[in-house]
């Protein structure tokens, strides 16, 4: 799974303010991003997951801002799983800067896997093919 790329794009206009930095706001939107394109990326969007009758709600979200990124500045996202269990799903994200390098922003968010009725679910014995998914990723080397 190591051939997932980064999540990449530009800052639009419409996420920055009048100082044209992003709004503090839409990186929270930028990691959600991220775990769309990540899913993809792994062969498994989100639709696929939901058909299968399972949901993955935003249990907590946490964001640390270093720099912010300007108008129009490119940037990926390394997302990383750092705990998954089955049920739930912790995932960190730094966000790069592909201007200067630099993390711009550190954050988290975790999750948890329920059925239709928001019941929680053990995808070990029931969603394999969910399972391997996420216990199988290790994260992105950043490379500069």
């Amino acid at each position: 799974m190591n051939n997932i790329r980064p999540y990449e794009r530009n800052v639009y206009y419409y996420e920055t303010d009048k100082m044209k930095i992003m709004h503090h706001s839409n990186y929270i939107r930028i990691f959600e991003e991220t775990r769309v394109h990540f899913m993809t990326e792994a062969g498994m969007p989100f639709e696929q997951i939901e058909a299968k009758g399972v949901l993955m709600p935003v249990l907590s979200v946490e964001c640390k801002y270093k720099r912010p990124l300007t108008f129009d500045e490119p940037f990926a996202v390394y997302p990383k799983i750092v705990k998954f269990n089955g049920t739930t799903l912790h995932i960190e994200y730094k966000l790069i800067s592909r201007k200067t390098g630099e993390v711009c922003v550190e954050g988290s968010s975790s999750h948890c896997f329920t059925d239709l009725d928001m019941k929680p679910l053990r995808t070990k014995n029931k969603y394999p093919d969910i399972y391997k998914l996420f216990a199988d990723y290790n994260g992105y080397e950043i490379k500069d």
